[in-house]
């Protein structure tokens, strides 16, 4: 008698599950944008709230399957993180999503004493009991690559190793000296930290590998070793995606990029869970918008100078006039008044503290800084918060400016919060990390208002007219 050959059985497919998938706190304004705008393109629904949400805000978006909070954290020190980053990780924990991530910078802006992503990851650990903590920050969406650990970033089409990248190898406060996430991760905490890497992950080894170096690193929670993975395409996108996911157990903490977001979706579209692409929606375009910039990019740079070549009304603010007692109000009340010219005239008003890392005032700020008797990051703040003012001001006195642009991670919180904005969701999308968002708000004047919260090194240069035209 000849026995019948064994068919393998195959494992039961997961279902889809109910409630929120993902909660995330996001270090900065900008980057807590872009994790929305990288899930709503995948079709999953998204909130980000820009203060911590009561009870009201959290009904209002009851259903929403992944929820989000935007935070300073990238600009401060370990010292705040430990007072701060623990009851906005806890807010989030408390709606039972199965990850709970801290969303980083695709160029993984942090130092020891900056904006320190070993620390965050050292509080967050705390509250999931994962025995493992992954980390994804190649996102191929935003031309960020990590392969064999180290990070890599396209400019202008030319790829550059982050330590040798034109704007984050010399950055004014976290300037990226080392592109090897492992050592530059090993400055900023003493837990472990491991690598999967493009190799085993191709070869459809991570979850076996990921078993070997769990069980080398037993404990799990506040302990748990950190486990960077490569990322350089979609089939990495999507393995680094299963891995977490599959392997997500009772809760998992992660300190990663929107790549976090993108990997997901893409095994979630493997599964049949999601769309095979969900198109974003297309804004219609404005009659005028106005615009802010703090950012010292090189990118905000050229889109600042594209914009004046292109019949924006550029205006600089005056540093110096800004940090002197004596002379903030009027200098913040000229500009305010400029932008009001502007758009009486027919044309869109931006307002600017830099024009790329060379501009004199980029150089000679600590100068300036010292000459008012402040730190850097005082001065940086103050900055900050005359932009702020300015867009607030414009605002109140001009009802029908409906649409906005921040440039800037620092000078984007700045305005939310002087705006008070409680939450964000995603309009249209316009370049990859920087989409079109509508504002909710209890305040009748800015619920509703649309803007974008633009990083420095996201958008081309003719960004600014996208807004403005409302074409991706």
């Amino acid at each position: 008698m000849v026995t019948p050959p064994m068919v393998a059985q195959q494992a039961p497919r997961e279902a889809w599950p109910d409630g929120p998938l993902l909660a995330y706190c996001a270090d900065d304004f900008t980057g807590a944008t872009d994790v929305m705008e990288a899930f709503s393109a995948a079709g999953v629904s998204t909130v980000l709230f820009l203060q911590p949400p009561g009870p009201a805000w959290v009904q209002r978006f009851a259903g929403t399957r992944c929820i989000g909070l935007a935070t300073t954290a990238r600009c401060q020190s370990p010292a705040w993180m430990d007072q701060h980053l623990l009851e906005a990780f806890g807010r989030l924990q408390a709606f039972g999503a199965p990850i709970l991530q801290y969303k980083v910078c695709s160029t993984f802006d942090s130092s020891p004493a900056v904006g320190s992503i070993g620390r965050a990851i050292d509080i967050g650990t705390r509250l999931m009991p994962g025995a493992w903590s992954p980390m994804v920050v190649g996102a191929p969406r935003l031309r960020r690559y990590q392969a064999f650990g180290n990070l890599f970033a396209v400019v202008d089409g030319q790829g550059h190793r982050l330590d040798r990248h034109p704007t984050m190898a010399h950055h004014p406060v976290t300037p990226m000296d080392e592109a090897d996430l492992r050592r530059h991760l090993a400055r900023q905490t003493a837990r472990h930290i491991e690598l999967i890497d493009l190799v085993a992950l191709q070869a459809g080894q991570g979850a076996a590998q990921l078993a070997a170096l769990t069980a080398d690193h037993p404990p799990t929670g506040a302990e748990a070793p950190v486990v960077l993975l490569d990322v350089i395409d979609e089939a990495t996108l999507a393995a680094a995606g299963a891995l977490v996911w599959q392997q997500r157990g009772a809760g998992l903490f992660s300190a990663s990029s929107s790549g976090l977001q993108d990997a997901l979706a893409a095994h979630w579209r493997q599964q049949g869970w999601l769309p095979a692409r969900a198109a974003l929606p297309v804004a219609a375009p404005a009659p005028a918008i106005a615009v802010v910039s703090g950012s010292c990019s090189p990118v905000t740079g050229a889109q600042i100078a594209w914009a004046r070549a292109n019949g924006f009304a550029t205006d600089r603010l005056a540093i110096d006039r800004v940090l002197d007692a004596a002379q903030r109000e009027a200098e913040i009340g000229r500009a305010v008044q400029a932008a009001i010219d502007a758009l009486a005239s027919g044309r869109s008003p931006l307002v600017f503290s830099a024009e790329g890392p060379d501009d004199p005032a980029v150089r000679g700020f600590e100068a300036s800084a010292a000459s008012a008797g402040l730190s850097r990051a005082d001065a940086a703040d103050k900055v900050g918060r005359a932009l702020a003012e300015v867009m607030r001001r414009l605002l109140d006195r001009q009802p029908a400016l409906r649409r906005f642009v921040v440039a800037g991670g620092d000078s984007s919180g700045a305005v939310a919060g002087a705006l008070d904005i409680a939450a964000l969701e995603l309009l249209a999308g316009l370049a990859p990390g920087a989409p079109l968002c509508r504002a909710a708000s209890a305040l009748p004047a800015r619920d509703g208002l649309e803007l974008v919260l633009k990083g420095g090194q996201m958008g081309r240069p003719a960004f600014f007219g996208q807004v403005l035209q409302g074409r991706a």
